[in-house]
């Protein structure tokens, strides 16, 4: 990638990222395509089509005839010579169909590989006949239809579907398949101020009044971003640090790669605070970038459910390894690796973490769970099985932190109310995908009795 022009290293970005987004589509349309559609091809083929598809159909300055004469080059230079007739043949296919249905697709929403592979039965649900032409309306109502019409796995959609409607699924999966804008941390006018002077276009965010929105420029290259003065952060991410609010003694759990550890800071300059990271090349880049703070920020090589200060913080931040599943849209690659039955294992995790917590925070001491995963397993099942294993910790309100975020001037007033929407009945925060723009987050606070 070094060895490419900027502009090139962006369209491989462009090129990469977006078949990783659209690759469960782009393999039922392809397929549909195929003589035999349920041939077995060679990845190094598939990838090739996947691509040339990809240029046809999301990438409009891209020649039809230069899409596909990269992808057939592809095919012959990884040694599958004997393919290359094929991919030309069904990616020509392709943009004839392109033009076939265009008329038919105007005005629906829909592309014209969605309706044709809809009419070879592509879209049909399980256990119907091939032949079954599902109708639009069915596209948009069912979670199956929806899936392949979103790229998305089809059990995550029926688990999103279930557990928050068609409506909400539908939102998380358009979300899934945007790129994200860029979105900022700026602690101050001064910083503000000085990138606006160099170029930078910036906007307020929907919900935290130190976060804005990149509109124009490349914050990269400027002295405050060097400096870390800035630095990029979904905004759902900031919110989590936000929402944490003060304490003397802070313990962040897993702080790499350090984003809510430097909020913490920020908002908390007299605090002395400890950030643990297990894994010894992320503790390297947690403490570089938290340099600046070293005098009062201690980075530590440890599993955190090892740690001995017990009830020694007031303040702990449990941000726990998760499936990611409310980060689509930024890691189009985990929908490809994850599994259902992942979700237990990552819970298992999640539950000695929190209980870590749990011990290492004083009485009347707060700890802040969080993931940005969608699934109930990995958010209310583990707040569920850790308070029903120590009896001595409640449930804060996240409506009075709220309240008190307003009264600090760190979120709007039109965000509380929205926010105060979100709460779920169980007393937690649930950001989902498509509420504010902002990734899928879940936020639980609680609090220690007395023993």
């Amino acid at each position: 990638m070094n060895a490419l022009s900027a502009a090139d290293r962006n369209l491989v970005t462009a090129l990469v990222l977006g078949v990783l987004r659209w690759q469960i589509r782009l393999d039922a349309e392809v397929h549909a395509l195929l003589q035999r559609p349920n041939a077995r091809l060679d990845p190094e083929v598939l990838i090739a089509l996947r691509l040339g598809a990809f240029q046809l159909r999301h990438m409009d300055r891209i020649p039809a005839r230069a899409a596909i004469d990269e992808s057939v080059e592809l095919v012959k230079q990884a040694r599958h010579r004997f393919a290359s007739g094929m991919v030309n043949a069904v990616l020509r296919k392709m943009v004839l169909q392109l033009n076939e249905h265009s008329r038919e697709a105007k005005g629906t929403g829909f592309s014209p590989y969605i309706l044709n592979a809809t009419k070879a039965g592509a879209l049909a649900p399980e256990g119907t006949a091939s032949s079954t032409v599902p109708s639009l309306e069915s596209i948009q109502q069912s979670a199956a239809h929806l899936a392949l019409y979103r790229a998305h796995p089809a059990w995550m959609v029926d688990r999103w579907t279930g557990f928050y409607g068609i409506e909400a699924a539908r939102e998380i999966c358009h979300h899934g398949q945007t790129q994200p804008t860029q979105i900022i941390r700026v602690a101050s006018p001064a910083v503000a101020d000085e990138l606006a002077s160099a170029g930078i276009h910036l906007e307020p965010c929907d919900l935290l009044s130190a976060a804005r929105r990149v509109i124009s420029g490349d914050v990269a290259s400027t002295a405050a971003f060097r400096e870390g003065r800035t630095w990029l952060q979904d905004e759902g991410s900031q919110l989590v640090a936000e929402i944490a609010g003060q304490g003397s003694r802070i313990l962040d759990c897993c702080a790499a790669p350090g984003g809510k550890t430097l909020i913490l800071a920020e908002r908390n300059p007299q605090a002395r605070i400890v950030a643990c990271e297990s894994s010894p090349t992320r503790l390297e880049q947690l403490c570089k970038r938290l340099a600046p703070h070293a005098a009062r920020v201690e980075c530590r090589l440890i599993d955190v459910t090892k740690l001995g200060e017990n009830s020694a913080f007031d303040l702990v931040l449990a941000d726990v390894p998760c499936s990611g599943t409310g980060t689509l849209g930024r890691n189009p690659e985990i929908r490809h690796r994850l599994r259902a039955e992942d979700l237990s294992l990552q819970a298992e995790r999640q539950r000695e973490i929190l209980t870590a917590a749990l011990r290492a925070v004083q009485p009347g001491g707060r700890v802040i769970y969080s993931t940005c995963s969608l699934e109930p397993e990995e958010n209310e099942a583990v707040i569920a099985a850790v308070l029903h294993e120590v009896s001595i910790v409640r449930r804060a309100s996240l409506a009075t932190r709220i309240d008190a975020m307003l009264n600090e001037g760190a979120i709007a007033a039109v965000a509380a109310d929205k926010l105060r929407g979100c709460i779920t009945p169980e007393g937690d925060l649930r950001l989902l995908p498509g509420v504010f723009h902002t990734d899928g987050f879940f936020v639980c606070v609680l609090e220690r009795g007395a023993p």
